[in-house]
């Protein structure tokens, strides 16, 4: 392919991700770029930017992913399709309508756009984490494969398990999907004090994050590989977007590295029952050295971000002349008036979010204000657990989370039994009566607990770790009914739920937030 020009068409190329991965991959001299950009004020910024530094080798059209026409414009002649646009919180849970038009039905005109083509381009989807739902210390690590469980009132997160669904379910040819992790960026700090978003990080949360700078060199390095012909076993296989080893810690942590910027800590600025103590995401990643052993892009750590970030913002050092008390009532306690944050739910007697980030306003009640009665998981305070030995990679095998059925086969000795196997483990059935051994891609019949039958491929269920469609609704989270009857499930759902629980959580027509 040498001296060949290649086309990649992107989504979200505006958004932090997406202008790291514009910079990065248009270090390839053979890559041309078109992308398609909502109008806004930035997107404009960015075009005259970008004509200036490229010229044309970026071709910029102003349209919608709502539009079939607009992403059938955007795919066609082209080689290579990155979809990174997303509606994510906060905005994700202001304008839900917004976030379903890019998360659902964005992916889906993408898709068809592409499936309508007699030459396909090959497409990478961007996912995220959020589809996992909550973790906590119990089991901290997670892989490709565990159980799909957005959080409730999660309309984000649930969105792109639903348009990844699409992806998975398509009929085109080559495709990747990448499930990103939190993303760290430079304006991250600034970013997260104008909304009671932050609030909704638990402080025991497992975080493996991962920079904007890392996804860009990773996507660059795909194509680039791709293009070298040096890409085998990628294509058709679903991967974890993590920052591995050196980005691995707590919500706790990180605020406090965060507002160590500013001469504070968590401690300091905020009080414990600030927070959500479930119904968050992020775990720590325990394959995602698999596209580092492939692309290589992990760099720095944790701590040298936030100290390029210090470096790059000297007047966070004017802070540190303010007390903490100051800080404190000037930035965060507003935010607890903020009709996103968890304390404001409390205070109006919203029953719905309260039970599902705390249980109960009583549980909420026993959290208190002292930190001296707060168990933090990365201090080594909560009984029976040791932070030290639960964060190394070693660990991670000892709360590996099954899956159903023999992963210790090689893949082309899949078997119908192994079907039936993971079919029972979710409480379903295989319904299939013939399969061909080692046939993971040719879609086959199930059946859940409550009776839905549906079609998917035996990768999209043992492998990528989605089940029923039909028991995953947009504003619609019936988890502790389905825990019940399904052990995949329940194995992860009872670390931060009781099994008395019995909410069915959804948000009405009008936007409000119920529990039944």
């Amino acid at each position: 392919m040498e001296n060949k020009m290649i086309t990649v068409a992107m989504t979200g190329a505006s958004g932090n991700m997406g202008q790291a991965v514009v910079k990065k991959t248009m270090e390839l001299d053979y890559v041309q770029l078109r992308l398609l950009f909502v109008e806004g004020k930035r997107e404009r910024k960015l075009e005259k930017a970008w004509k200036k530094q490229y010229g044309e080798r970026v071709e910029i059209f102003f349209g919608n992913m709502k539009e079939f026409e607009d992403c059938r414009k955007l795919v066609e002649n082209t080689d290579y399709v990155v979809n990174m646009a997303a509606i994510i919180p906060p905005m994700a849970d202001k304008y839900p309508e917004l976030a379903r038009d890019v998360n659902v039905t964005g992916v889906k005109n993408v898709v068809t756009a592409i499936e309508s083509l007699p030459i396909q381009p090959k497409f990478i989807h961007i996912s995220t984490v959020a589809i996992y739902g909550n973790r906590d210390y119990n089991h901290p690590w997670g892989r490709v494969g565990d159980p799909l469980m957005p959080s409730a009132y999660d309309e984000y997160g649930t969105g792109k398990l639903i348009g990844e669904r699409y992806v998975l379910d398509s009929e085109i040819k080559t495709w990747a999907v990448l499930r990103q992790t939190g993303m760290l960026y430079e304006k991250l700090l600034m970013a997260n004090i104008s909304d009671g978003l932050m609030f909704h990080t638990c402080l025991n949360v497992p975080i493996e994050w991962a920079s904007d700078n890392d996804s860009g060199v990773l996507l660059r390095n795909i194509i680039a590989k791709d293009y070298e012909g040096k890409n085998r076993g990628f294509w058709k296989r679903v991967f974890n977007i993590g920052g591995g080893k050196a980005y691995r810690t707590t919500g706790y942590e990180t605020f406090d590295m965060g507002f160590g910027m500013i001469g504070g800590s968590v401690e300091k600025f905020m009080k414990p029952n600030w927070h959500a103590t479930r119904n968050f995401h992020c775990m720590w990643f325990s394959d995602s050295d698999e596209l580092e052993r492939k692309f290589h892009f992990q760099s720095k750590s944790l701590a040298e971000f936030w100290d390029d970030v210090k470096n790059k913002n000297k007047y966070f050092a004017l802070a540190k002349i303010l007390p903490a008390s100051a800080i404190s009532a000037m930035i965060f306690k507003p935010l607890l008036r903020d009709k996103n944050s968890p304390y404001r739910w409390i205070r109006e007697g919203n029953e719905g979010r309260t039970n599902a980030f705390f249980g109960s306003k009583e549980q909420w009640e026993a959290i208190g204000e002292d930190w001296n009665n707060f168990d933090v998981w990365n201090k080594n305070q909560v009984k029976g657990h040791d932070y030290n030995r639960e964060i190394r990679h070693s660990y991670a095998r000892k709360c590996r989370l099954s899956h159903g059925y023999n992963e210790n086969k090689p893949m082309s000795e899949l078997s119908l039994k192994d079907l039936q196997d993971a079919a029972a483990f979710r409480g379903g059935k295989c319904l299939a009566k013939d399969f061909k051994k080692g046939d993971w891609y040719t879609k086959v019949e199930w059946e859940c607990a409550e009776g839905h039958r549906f079609k998917a491929s035996p990768y999209t269920v043992l492998k990528a770790g989605h089940w029923c469609p039909h028991c995953i609704q947009q504003s619609h989270w019936d988890f502790d009914r389905l825990a019940k009857k399904n052990p995949f499930y329940a194995q992860i759902w009872y670390d931060t739920h009781s099994q008395k629980e019995d909410a069915h959580y959804y948000i009405d027509r009008k936007g409000n937030s119920m529990v039944a």
